[in-house]
């Protein structure tokens, strides 16, 4: 865990918040990696929580448990470069499969909407924030987590677009796939994240909204680093 930020130190922050399926990850890490910045995948946190969850076999309305188990998480991330895939240890073990699976990303979902599980992990996520500069992806990173960033972007893109970039992912994986099940999935998941009581999915104040509905990566990144550029 990063050590806590210097508050007399002024350290960067770009927010990318967003609905599942919309590419914030891809775009956050390749964002990081060109500035040369720290990044936070908050959207992790909440699946390994969600994970340990699931491997106690506790109950997802079991709210004071898995706060504790939030505020306790032992975790570690290990960004080589900002084109693959964060190796990413729960209590020392490899599980960056295990937490994207279906199971555990709608369970992620559920324990997100429990009050005390964000109160845990916010200070957790904001400690992240060091020199030079940081990168958050997440659903309220602009709105809650770093509310004082100076660029905020909400990046979406349509269910149906979502659906099927994740079958396709699932697919290249060589693991089955329903896409009309991935895409009932994934609107009751957005409906959840939209409705519930604590920091709902929604574009921050000041957010610019990007639609990567037809456009690739490599554009949605460009976009992005020019708005960031102009700004300084």
């Amino acid at each position: 865990m990063n050590k806590r930020v210097d508050e007399s130190v002024v350290v960067p922050v770009i927010t990318i918040d967003g609905p599942g399926g919309s590419g914030k990850g891809t775009v956050s890490r390749r964002i990081a990696h060109q500035l040369g910045w720290h990044f936070l995948d908050s959207g992790a946190l909440y699946r390994l929580v969600a994970l340990a969850t699931l491997k106690r076999q506790i109950d997802p309305s079991e709210e004071s448990k898995i706060s504790l188990i939030a505020s306790q998480l032992e975790v570690e991330f290990k960004v080589d470069s900002g084109i693959g895939e964060p190796q990413i240890l729960l209590e020392g073990t490899l599980v960056g499969d295990e937490i994207r699976s279906e199971q555990c990303g709608d369970s992620a979902s559920k324990v997100a909407a429990l009050p005390a599980v964000r109160e845990a992990l916010l200070q957790r996520q904001r400690d992240f924030r060091c020199s030079p500069g940081l990168v958050a992806d997440g659903r309220d990173m602009g709105s809650v987590v770093f509310r004082h960033a100076e660029l905020k972007i909400f990046l979406d893109a349509s269910a149906e677009e979502r659906a099927q970039r994740r079958y396709k992912q699932l697919k290249e994986k060589g693991m089955s796939a329903n896409l009309a099940a991935l895409l009932e999935e994934i609107q009751v998941r957005d409906a959840r994240d939209r409705n519930r009581s604590v920091a709902p999915l929604a574009p921050a104040d000041g957010a610019i909204l990007v639609d990567s509905t037809t456009q690739g990566i490599d554009e949605v990144v460009a976009g992005i680093l020019e708005k960031w550029f102009k700004l300084i």
